[in-house]
């Protein structure tokens, strides 16, 4: 049976009632298109778009914005080189992209969120669910522990850490991706009486800058920094899995990217 572009959108958007305002919409091709291959992936890269291209894969469903930037503003980009030679490879290859990322999030569950408790290994954990955050009860470890956990499930090099590293933590707080900003964290820490926030990423100056001086008041709370690829690309993983259930006949292939930071 032939599956369209618009086939694959369909499906991936149907748990969720239409949303009026989304980033969400195919950034290159046409929904008419036949789809062959399918690659899920965090961004939209150069590598992950020559990967798709290598094999043979014309839809790819990113969740991040393919342009450096969250509602794919262009337009200071239009003489710059990196962005003309992404275009081009894009453009001579036919392949389309579709952006995923506000529908995934609606999902019940959140997709993300549950690519990450998945990945973790924390399902059992789960107390209760909030729209941005879920909230965990785990056996007593300490803020080291739990960071070398993290680092071990996650396969990453590194997370940032604000707090006492030997502070015990039973109660925490999980929020995937962009959701550290201090107006999420911050009346989640009280009103969940949290040891422990773990995030991707936020403003360095809200989150963190609570945690040294709850940290300095002798207030026992600590917070661990993910990064924002780290905690969602389990997420987009999962969604692969899903995907392949859906269409069983196409092949489809989730591809991760090198972290880009190096800490010298």
């Amino acid at each position: 049976m032939t599956i369209l572009i618009q086939d694959v959108l369909d499906k991936l958007t149907e748990p969720v009632e239409k949303l009026e305002t989304t980033v969400d919409k195919l950034l290159f091709g046409n929904p008419s298109t036949e789809v062959k291959g399918i690659i899920v992936t965090f961004v939209a890269s150069h590598y992950v778009l020559q990967h798709a291209i290598d094999l043979g894969a014309n839809l790819i469903i990113s969740h991040e914005g393919i342009f450096y930037s969250h509602h794919e503003n262009v337009e200071h980009l239009k003489d710059d080189p990196v962005y003309m030679e992404k275009r081009r490879l894009i453009e001579q290859s036919g392949t389309a992209i579709y952006r995923f990322h506000d529908y995934v999030h609606k999902y019940q569950p959140d997709g993300i969120m549950e690519g990450l408790l998945q990945a973790l290994d924390w399902n059992a954990s789960i107390e209760k669910n909030h729209p941005t955050s879920t909230i965990l009860v785990i056996p007593s470890m300490t803020v080291k522990e739990i960071a070398e956990y993290i680092k071990g499930k996650l396969g990453i090099p590194f997370v940032r850490v604000i707090g006492d590293l030997s502070l015990r933590c039973t109660r925490i707080g999980l929020l995937a991706g962009y959701r550290g900003g201090g107006n999420l964290t911050i009346p989640l820490i009280e009103q969940e009486h949290l040891d422990l926030i773990i995030y991707g990423e936020g403003p360095e100056w809200e989150t963190p800058e609570y945690i040294r001086d709850a940290h300095v008041q002798n207030r026992k709370n600590a917070a661990i920094l993910i990064g924002h690829a780290a905690s969602e690309e389990p997420g987009m993983k999962h969604l692969a899995e899903r995907m392949k259930s859906l269409f069983p006949s196409l092949p489809i292939h989730f591809i991760p990217e090198k972290h880009p930071i190096q800490f010298l």
